[in-house]
């Protein structure tokens, strides 16, 4: 069986987590796969949008509770391990966040814990109706410390720490409201929701929406005047791009671009 399926549409690559047995859940071998796929594509510049999916009921339930409980009871168990696991978690987190391409989480069923945590660092996500999220390791006695930096970055503080405390579900509805998800479809028309942003993303000129995605993270932790210096240059830069010039006259004359890349 493999561990992540990619399909290519174009210039968009669909990945689809595919342990449903395990409801997608973030396992060694999950983490592993994911970050090979996600450095691949990120050097393809064929590939100008990414979704991220998940097979059967669930699209991701959080780690492996089962490798976790596993790790604990070996006999070299220890914190190293455990520092191990999240750490390599983290890594497939920032690597969806530095790739050029934007990635957009294309989700159904429950999105919890570390699942929930994968959605908030997609840069985009598109849920089903229904769909449930939660950072519910409270329940369990586990904080979701690693989930909560993501989430707290997507929705207001309050409502990131009530999520967190009571272990509660969110719906999609609720989850749109607060800035967790962009839209909401009907399950049956969830596929095409999603494909349907991707194309319009990935018609766009693709140096662009690189530079751009870039200097949107970059900015975010900076103050407001350094962030508007930044940006400026950021601006010169794509500006002085051959491809911006023929986008600007192209829209000036009335007709498509025809850019290079």
């Amino acid at each position: 069986m493999t561990m992540l399926e990619v399909e290519y549409d174009a210039a968009v690559a669909t990945l689809t987590m595919n342990a449903p047995e395990r409801l997608n859940a973030l396992s060694d071998e999950m983490l592993a796969a994911l970050q090979t796929t996600l450095d691949d594509l990120a050097e393809n510049p064929a590939v100008r949008v990414v979704i991220l999916a998940g097979r059967g009921k669930a699209f991701c339930a959080g780690h492996d509770l089962k490798q976790m409980t596993a790790m604990r009871q070996a006999e070299d168990s220890g914190a190293a391990q455990f520092r191990d696991l999240f750490e390599r978690c983290s890594a497939v987190m920032a690597r969806i966040q530095s790739m050029p391409q934007p990635v957009i989480a294309q989700v159904h069923g429950i999105a919890t814990a570390a699942g929930c945590q994968l959605v908030a660092t997609c840069d985009m996500a598109v849920a089903a109706e229904g769909t449930r999220f939660g950072v519910n390791g409270v329940n369990i006695g586990l904080f979701c410390s690693t989930p909560m930096v993501a989430l707290s970055r997507n929705i207001p503080r309050k409502q990131a720490f009530e999520m967190l405390t009571t272990g509660d579900f969110i719906d999609a509805a609720r989850a749109r409201e607060l800035g967790l998800i962009n839209r909401v479809a009907p399950e049956h028309e969830l596929a095409m929701e999603t494909q349907k942003l991707a194309s319009q993303i990935a018609a766009k000129l693709g140096v662009a929406v690189k530079i751009g995605k870039q200097a949107f993270y970059n900015q975010l932790g900076m103050p407001t005047d350094q962030a508007y210096a930044y940006t400026g240059d950021v601006m010169v830069e794509n500006m002085l791009h051959r491809d911006t010039e023929e986008g600007i006259s192209a829209f000036l004359e009335k007709r498509d671009p025809g850019w290079t890349q």
